[in-house]
């Protein structure tokens, strides 16, 4: 079963409009039985390719999950890279910055995070926060430090924008390789999860009174998503819209989405030298 995942991807200057963008498509899988078959298989593929990754030492991998609340990116993560050796794969969650951070440029923070050649680096939200949230909440910007000349929001988006693109480039020119995920869940099927996270006990944990007050601001977080979106979708680090109402669908598609990345990087375990070589069948005689 193939995916096509250009039909997920956002093209380099395209302007977004998500209401275009589906929430749910046909399922890619036939039956509950086929989807397992088909997960644990893309998951034994990922693992055999970040132990290649690990072993050519040449390229990391940086995943960033943004979404609004219950669009299942925990899920999504813990099911897909489920058969990869933690060594090789590290997940980070950025939160309110602490105030040290805020005593430094808002990409410092997730700067120290970025994956060394080898690994993959998982970031579940990401230093995009400060062009979502900060954008929708525009007090958190004036409570940054900033200076007044820099809190203009006529250009401060804009500006942030260019700063993320120039680190992304900066990254994929020194061997990193970016995927961007926006889990793209509808208003209505947000609902059905935050009832079914306080109607289950084992979910109550999960629900936060603070969601139901982010969930006041949907129109402004797809507007800040779309300007976002469009703004920095590049050849070299694209966003992916996945349609989320079906978390099953979302996790087959991004698992392809990542498969596909890994074998365009034309990996090879290195080559043993012929002196190598000789060493290791002079050890194995003694063996």
């Amino acid at each position: 079963m193939k995916i096509e995942i250009n039909n997920f991807r956002v093209q380099e200057g395209e302007k977004v409009k998500l209401e275009k963008w589906p929430t749910q498509v046909k399922k890619v899988y036939s039956s509950k039985k086929k989807y397992h078959k088909h997960l644990k298989e893309q998951v034994e593929e990922l693992s055999s390719l970040q132990r290649l990754q690990y072993a050519s030492n040449q390229y990391a991998v940086l995943l960033i999950f943004q979404a609004m609340d219950a669009a299942g990116k925990d899920g999504a993560i813990r099911h897909i890279m489920s058969g990869v050796n933690p060594q090789g794969c590290q997940v980070f969650s950025f939160k309110h910055p602490s105030a040290m951070e805020l005593e430094h440029d808002f990409l410092w923070r997730t700067s120290q995070c970025l994956p060394e050649r080898g690994r993959i680096g998982i970031f579940n939200r990401s230093y995009y926060e400060e062009v979502l949230i900060v954008r929708v909440h525009p007090e958190i910007l004036r409570s940054q430090g900033l200076p007044d000349p820099l809190l203009d929001e006529k250009t401060v988006w804009k500006e942030r924008y260019r700063s993320i693109a120039d680190l992304e480039e900066h990254l994929h020119r020194n061997g990193t390789r970016i995927l961007k995920f926006f889990l793209h869940l509808s208003w209505e099927e947000q609902r059905k999860r935050f009832i079914d996270r306080i109607d289950d006990p084992e979910k109550n944990w999960k629900f936060s009174p603070a969601d139901i007050e982010e969930r006041k601001f949907w129109k402004q977080y797809m507007l800040a998503y779309e300007a976002c979106l469009s703004a920095t979708s590049t050849k070299n680090a694209p966003w992916y819209i996945v349609p989320a109402d079906n978390k099953k669908n979302t996790r087959l598609i991004i698992s392809q989405i990542i498969l596909d990345t890994f074998n365009s990087l034309n990996m090879h375990y290195p080559e043993t030298s012929e002196k190598c070589r000789q060493e290791l069948e002079s050890i194995r005689k003694q063996l």
